[in-house]
């Protein structure tokens, strides 16, 4: 099994002084700045996807990438740009999420093949158009047109793609893109795909399904899928039944939600191979949007803010294992809250949990080992985007094990 990280230009100083805030005056950040491959002791992903659309923009918006950023990708190509090791695969997509709302995909195909060759990856998904729906009993024409009439196109397409790779004598190895809003039309997506000639299948449009959902598709996918036809999971995470969808032909995977989950998530923020911990919120004064917007109002003191935030974090670095030390940042936790504007909800008891199991500790990732309580704190995109990339080391610790697991004599 292997994991892909798609791509949205996050990346963290190595210079940055978590003491004061602050980065270097002479910082570049495309040059100076490093992605995790660059800052753990090993690359927490098998490959990293990248959508045309966060390069490019698309109908919805501008990308991710200045002008600068995009023109550097497509002079020095994907490798180079994303100063990838060898072993690193790189896969490309449209990011179909970004048209969704779009009648049909507003990028062509030749579009699409220009951009993976371009920019020299080695591998790149069909274009397709997402089906927001899933009815798990529906057959190929019961249902609403537009579903019938997206699928009929992606596969139109996939169709096109296919062929315009063999007449460009491409080096693009063709992944073909599969919708559907059942077992049945999933299955039947993949069955034609592979009359096309597909052995790699990127399956669209499950995130918002149950596992339950996912696992019924693949098994009835698993009846039309020829032996050496590789299915890869779009924008999916499910650990604990991928030992499963692993027996049921999927080879990768690719997902932001464990990076994600370390700053946009209410509780699961640190990830451990047991489970996860809520991390420490700090906010900054001068930093925090929601901090600065009460100060201007009048509701909450500047002086008390700042005072409470430089308390807090200095109970938080002076920890050292006792009682007494987890009681004082507790403590120093608790006034904060209570100074920053009255937060309707308390994580005391669940920064409790966090303290006195002082999961940074037992971590081996580098980044724990370098920075060690300040990958816990949630504060600025330092640290929320570096305990991120601790948790895409633990996704990596899983996946190997599933691996490992999976090609034993016992489940061969």
């Amino acid at each position: 099994m292997k994991f892909f990280f798609p791509d949205s230009q996050d990346l963290v100083s190595p210079t940055y002084d978590f003491a004061h805030d602050e980065y270097l005056p002479t910082r570049v950040r495309q040059r100076d700045d490093r992605y995790a491959h660059e800052v753990l002791d090993s690359p927490p992903y098998h490959g990293i996807l990248v959508s045309k659309a966060i390069v490019d923009g698309s109908v919805s918006g501008s990308g991710k990438y200045t002008s600068s950023q995009r023109a550097r990708l497509y002079r020095m190509g994907v490798r180079r740009f994303f100063r990838l090791p060898a072993g690193i695969e790189t896969l490309g997509d449209n990011g179909a999420f970004n048209y969704v709302s779009e009648e049909v995909p507003p990028v062509t195909v030749d579009e699409t093949l220009d951009f993976y060759e371009e920019c020299g990856f080695d591998a790149g998904v069909s274009v397709d158009h997402i089906i927001f729906g899933y009815e798990s009993s529906a057959g190929l024409d019961d249902v609403d047109p537009a579903w019938s009439s997206r699928r009929q196109l992606t596969l139109q397409l996939a169709s096109d793609f296919r062929r315009r790779v063999e007449e460009r004598g491409s080096q693009i190895q063709a992944v073909g893109a599969a919708q559907g809003w059942s077992p049945l039309t999933y299955a039947d997506s993949v069955a034609r795909l592979q009359e096309m000639g597909y052995t790699r299948i990127a399956l669209g449009g499950m995130v918002p399904l149950k596992t339950k959902d996912v696992l019924e598709c693949l098994r009835e996918i698993d009846r039309v899928r020829n032996s050496s036809t590789e299915l890869h999971l779009l924008g999916l995470t499910r650990v604990d039944a991928m030992e499963e969808f692993s027996q049921l032909g999927v080879t990768s995977f690719d997902s932001t939600s464990p990076f994600r989950q370390a700053f946009m998530d209410d509780r699961n923020n640190f990830h451990t191979p047991q489970g996860a911990h809520v991390a420490l919120r700090v906010p900054q004064v001068d930093g925090n949007p929601t901090l600065r917007r009460a100060i201007l109002a009048g509701t909450v003191s500047q002086q008390d803010a700042i005072a409470a935030e430089r308390s807090t974090l200095k109970a938080l670095r002076a920890l050292d294992g006792t009682r007494a030390g987890i009681d004082r940042a507790l403590d120093a936790l608790g006034h904060y809250e209570t100074v920053a504007g009255g937060t309707k909800k308390s994580y005391l008891p669940a920064y409790e949990q966090t303290l006195v199991a002082a999961p940074w500790e037992d971590c081996r990732c580098r980044l724990c080992r370098t920075h060690g309580i300040e990958i816990a704190i949630f504060r600025g995109t330092e640290r929320n985007k570096r305990r991120g990339f601790h948790n895409l080391t633990i996704l990596a610790t899983k996946v190997a094990t599933l691996t490992d697991r999976s090609s034993s004599p016992s489940h061969a």
